[in-house]
């Protein structure tokens, strides 16, 4: 049997050493997936609990996911369109409403989703609801990178102190949506992410790597 030279030594030491990345980064997105449904329990269980009234001394930090319940008055002057927003590849916008609350603070309402063949302009009149309005939905964070529509970034272009997230306004259940009003959203689906099929991944590519490493020793060790 032909001896093995210094070359696969150092060959068989890196492949070595791929498997053990490999493996480990399927440890770890195993770790992120655990992480993962461990979040996503948490928010189950708050999107679960009884709504939260709504006032200007309401915490964000304690209602993120929580599902709220907000009464007052609109203000289209100050609406702002979230743009473009897919839906079912078709485009469109959302309308995104400042509500003033009894004590004089407001809170952005995304009302839903409108069609918009560029999705950038929209005829918004043609999606007023009643100026007074009692909103169900959930307290979320405003989507990053979008000024248009962010609490923190519209404090000093509306004349009242803004809540610091949206309340994306859900359907109600088994109720066809009020004449004139934009398609609401669904609550934002809890999905498991890519850590599974990543992990998946890594660990075959160290299965790949070991077996390759193994049967191109064996072919070099071979007699003849």
């Amino acid at each position: 049997m032909v001896g093995f030279t210094r070359r696969d030594v150092i060959g068989l030491v890196l492949a070595l050493g791929a498997v053990a990345v490999c493996v480990r980064l399927g440890v770890w997105q195993l770790a992120r997936l655990h992480q993962r449904r461990a979040a996503n329990a948490l928010v189950r269980a708050a999107r679960e609990r009884p709504p939260v009234e709504l006032s200007g001394r309401a915490a964000a930090d304690s209602l993120w996911n929580r599902r709220v319940r907000a009464r007052g008055v609109y203000d289209f002057d100050h609406e702002r369109l979230w743009r473009p927003r897919m839906l079912a590849d078709e485009p469109g916008v959302d309308l995104v409403t400042p509500l003033r609350l009894a004590d004089g603070s407001g809170v952005l309402v995304d009302r839903g989703w409108a069609p918009s063949p560029d999705g950038y302009h929209i005829a918004e009149l043609l999606y007023r609801e009643p100026d007074t309005a009692d909103v169900t939905g959930l307290a979320l964070a405003a989507p990053r990178g979008r000024g248009d529509v962010d609490p923190a970034a519209l404090k000093d272009s509306v004349p009242y102190p803004l809540l610091r997230f949206v309340v994306q306004q859900l359907p109600v259940d088994g109720a066809p949506p009020p004449p004139g009003a934009p398609r609401r959203w669904p609550a934002p689906e809890l999905g498991d992410g890519p850590h599974l099929s990543y992990a998946i991944q890594w660990f075959s590519f160290a299965v790949i790597i070991a077996f390759g490493s193994v049967a191109l020793l064996r072919k070099r060790g071979a007699p003849g």
